[in-house]
């Protein structure tokens, strides 16, 4: 039993009272045990000098211990910091930039404060834990106002203390565990139960790989529980937490952007273009899909500094030497008379045997500073000589899914995301990106 009646792997109580300054960003009040910390997040509209014009955000921290922090009074840092203050702010801002993806934050400065108004040891770590929960508040409060279109916090993040007293492991250790500590460690991770910072010191003597890792299992411990606080304090804003990347779909078609967000569910935020202000027309003058595709990708990205995601399909016909092809929304001339379209294709092969078609997918996706990546997909079928089904768009009522014996108005939405053209382009555009990450 420790000094404070707590077994081994056990950590201090915890509490994280969100909110707590109200003229702040994102705010919280966070203890443990006897350390308590005011967290804030500020937010300006500018980065720093070696940021500027590279369209990307900033987040960096300050650290201080309030005068009656320690019981015994602490002088104010003045112009110059003490050198723990410094190495504990720098810390914090390593930590938090791990879980923020810059580019999404657009190029803005988050500063997190954190105030030590009680120190019992482990106010680092309760500052990592609890800056976390400022800034996640912060991302929400920037979302609320328009300012960004959605998180860019792709990282939860908390850190807790461990270390060998009188030989034995112990976890989140008091000031009192601290100053007598053989052994003293700091582990900062991310959700997936990754290593941002581990600091480790034999302060008594030294450790073996097998204390360290009975240290590491404790850390671990502990954080997944200060995950969990975190979550709960925050509520509905934890969905920030862990955001999958936002790509914007070039595209005004509903039916296009819901079978987007459906296929890439997992992976992605897709939003359409209008989110981010784009509703200009885009003239679509490539020869292929391929190429309109690359089009309304760089013109969405080039307008909104955002990654763009374009969809370019259609229908081809062998028999019609591969009608309507690009022209397929304009067959009949008016863009996206479904209905004209169909009538139309009907009446050209009205005397026609050789019924094969394929519905083909290109697709583009456009990152700032990057050129695009491009993935195609084709579904066969045949078309029909009259409308079947309800559902679907486009041409779908007449194109027959050999394998399923239905149209694509027949399937619901999960079987025709199985086997569409534009599931498979979506599927070759996943391995591009999968393959690119592997490359980084």
């Amino acid at each position: 039993m420790r000094l404070d009646g707590r077994e081994p792997d056990q950590k201090r109580q915890v509490s994280i009272v969100p909110d707590f300054v109200k003229t702040a960003a994102g705010s919280c009040l966070i203890a443990t045990g006897g350390t308590r910390v005011i967290c804030t997040a500020s937010v300006e509209e500018i980065v720093p000098p070696f940021l500027k014009g590279k369209g990307q955000g900033w987040v960096t921290a300050e650290y201080a211990m309030l005068p009656a922090s320690t019981g015994t009074r602490k002088k104010r840092d003045g112009i110059k910091k003490d050198g723990r203050g410094v190495e504990i702010q720098r810390l914090i801002g390593r930590a938090l930039r791990q879980a923020v993806d810059l580019k999404a934050l657009g190029e803005r400065t988050i500063t997190l404060d954190c105030d030590v108004l009680e120190a019992d040891g482990g106010t680092r770590t309760a500052s990592i834990t609890g800056a976390m929960v400022a800034l996640t508040c912060a991302v929400d409060r920037l979302i609320a106002e328009g300012k960004l279109l959605a998180s860019p916090l792709r990282h939860q993040v908390a850190a807790i203390s461990a270390g060998l007293v009188e030989n034995e492991p112990c976890l989140d250790l008091c000031y009192q565990e601290d100053s007598r500590a053989q052994v003293d460690m700091n582990f900062v991770m991310n959700e997936r139960g990754e290593m941002i910072e581990l600091q480790g010191t034999g302060e008594g003597r030294a450790f073996s790989r097998g204390e360290l890792e009975k240290l590491l299992a404790l850390g671990e411990k502990g954080i997944r529980e200060l995950m969990a606080a975190q979550r709960e304090t925050l509520g509905e804003r934890a969905r920030h937490l862990c955001a999958r990347p936002v790509l914007l779909a070039a595209t005004g078609n509903a039916h296009k952007l819901k079978e987007l967000q459906e296929i890439f569910a997992e992976y992605y935020t897709i939003l359409p273009m209008s989110a981010a202000g784009f509703t200009e027309d885009i003239d679509e003058n490539g020869m292929t899909f391929a190429e309109n595709a690359i089009i309304k990708a760089e013109a969405v990205c080039a307008a909104t500094g955002l990654p763009a995601l374009a969809d370019d399909s259609g229908l081809s016909v062998t028999a019609l030497g591969g009608e309507p092809g690009v022209y397929s929304a304009r067959y009949a001339g008016e863009h996206g008379n479904d209905e004209a379209n169909n009538d139309l294709l009907l009446k050209k092969m009205e005397n026609i045997t050789d019924r094969e078609a394929f519905f083909v997918c290109a697709l583009a996706l456009k990152r700032p500073g990057e050129e695009p990546l491009v993935a195609e997909g084709k579904c066969p079928g045949v078309i029909l000589r009259e409308r079947r089904g309800t559902g679907g768009f486009g041409y779908d009522p007449l194109f027959l899914y050999e394998p399923l014996g239905k149209t694509f108005a027949e399937v619901n939405g999960e079987e025709k995301n199985a086997v569409s053209h534009r599931a498979r382009a979506c599927a070759a555009m996943k391995e591009k990106l999968a393959a690119l990450q592997g490359e980084e």
